[in-house]
């Protein structure tokens, strides 16, 4: 019996011209946990691509008890021969290059040559690391009850059953699309594997195709259908999309729930981190409007609750603090090293997320910003994410803009502007928060450069300073 495989769950492999379901998939299945049981002991790290191979491969592990970290197939190389180095995995799978010193080529794979290893945790089921391309990730460590709980509890709030139709808007080693795929998979549904992103046409050839009933995109993906004058109606199949993966502006947020409500379609704000597997609330469609600029209030069998400065936690309205998530979906702990990968649950439970925030009379959260990212405008703090908000709503043309620390004062990229309308952004700015205008340093820039998850690499537009 498989752990994430639910009774008439289909996989639709767009490149591959073929579908998998019943004893067919099940027997592919099998195959795969066959060679993951041929490889040395140990954790498994496998490049993880949006394919039918990945997908199994993936399955099999969960299924057999096989640790597996999902790794991005662009991971830059140095980085990856970092966590090869720190982890010793058993095998690196769909790993085309030279290997590391320790392995050995076979099958497409790296496997090592050693049969010492460190034996995973028996409740460990998958790991992601922290970061995107670049850094020095940690892994997260993630049990089989968090993967299984965090499903369950996502297909109930979005009703997902044996009709739906999921394509992969997303990576599969980004939480976002793990979560996709593990939701539907588990009650049944079908999962288009599409390569093509969501901004590329064949994604939405497939989608009339095989008539796809939902859509999970990150903000970037929104603004990018608000630019491109997305219409549902155009494909009747597709009832629900999901927003997950950071803030999208409310004027957005108001205009897809309007454009889904208009052919009776829904729109859900999630969410969530890798952390806690990684979905903790969602504000219901039918009440968007009335809470605009929520997070939503927790799923079930989680709870949501603010550390006060004082580290008193509480629930009380408005009192803005640190978030706190308890759920069975939260992670086990980090790893840094090989050794902590055979360690037991350190979270109990409970996570703090690093964001910040309150919540209202009703425990609908509402994220004000990021405790991390803060920036200082001549000794003032400053939040980065607030300052991006600012731009989107100054109404100067800046859709898409990604704000970074500069010493004592914040650049601000902004994608597609031109000179003048940076210099209004920076007035804009400058009135806002009765800073000098020079504080504001906010250039023009062809493309916000973006991780594979489709949120914006923060790190790479550091380098550029």
């Amino acid at each position: 019996m498989s752990q994430l495989l639910g009774d008439g769950a289909r996989l639709i492999d767009v490149a591959g011209g073929r579908t998998l379901h019943g004893a067919q998939l099940l027997s592919a299945v099998a195959a795969e946990a066959d060679l993951l049981g041929s490889l040395p002991g140990g954790v498994l790290f496998a490049r993880t691509s949006v394919d039918l191979p990945s997908v199994l491969r993936y399955v099999a592990a969960v299924d057999s008890g096989r640790a597996i970290t999902l790794i991005d197939p662009t991971l830059d190389t140095d980085v990856l021969g970092g966590l090869v180095h720190r982890f010793r995995p058993a095998a690196v799978l769909a790993a085309d290059a030279e290997p590391p010193n320790g392995y050995v080529a076979r099958d497409g794979h790296w496997v090592r040559e050693s049969a010492e290893h460190v034996a995973p945790h028996p409740d460990l089921a998958v790991l992601l690391p922290t970061s995107g391309s670049t850094g020095n990730p940690k892994l997260v460590r993630l049990s089989r009850n968090a993967l299984s709980s965090n499903a369950e509890a996502i297909a109930d709030v979005l009703d997902i059953d044996g009709d739906e139709v999921a394509p992969t808007s997303l990576p599969l080693h980004y939480s976002y699309g793990l979560s996709v795929l593990n939701s539907h998979l588990v009650r049944g549904a079908t999962v288009v594997i599409e390569p093509a992103g969501l901004l590329d046409r064949g994604f939405w050839d497939s989608v009339t195709e095989h008539r796809a009933t939902s859509l999970a995109g990150v903000p970037y993906h929104y603004e990018m259908l608000h630019r491109l004058r997305f219409r549902p109606e155009k494909y009747p199949s597709l009832h629900s999309l999901t927003q997950a993966g950071g803030s999208l502006r409310a004027e957005l947020v108001a205009e897809f729930d309007e454009l889904m409500r208009a052919v009776d379609g829904r729109l859900f704000v999630m969410y969530g981190q890798t952390e806690a597997a990684p979905r903790m609330a969602t504000v219901p469609a039918e009440m968007l409007a009335e809470k605009l600029g929520s997070a939503g209030s927790a799923l079930p069998g989680g709870a949501l609750s603010i550390l006060r400065d004082d580290g008193v936690e509480t629930t009380h309205p408005k009192i803005v603090g640190e978030v706190v998530y308890r759920g069975p979906n939260v992670m086990m702990g980090y790893a840094e090293s090989a050794a902590e990968l055979a360690e037991g649950d350190r979270m109990d439970g409970r996570l703090e997320t690093g964001d910040l925030g309150y919540l209202d009379e009703d425990g609908f959260l509402f994220v004000t910003g990021r405790l991390k990212r803060i920036g200082k405008i001549f000794g003032n703090r400053v939040s980065l994410d607030d300052l991006e908000l600012a731009v989107q709503a100054a109404s100067v043309g800046i859709d898409l803009v990604a704000a970074v620390p500069a010493g004592d004062r914040v650049t601000l990229f902004a994608e597609g502007a031109d000179r003048d309308t940076c210099k209004a952004a920076a007035r804009a700015l400058a009135d806002r928060l009765h800073l000098h205008t020079s504080g504001f340093d906010v250039r023009p820039i062809d493309a916000v450069p973006l991780l594979a998850s489709g949120k914006i690499d923060y790190c790479s537009l550091e380098a550029r300073l």
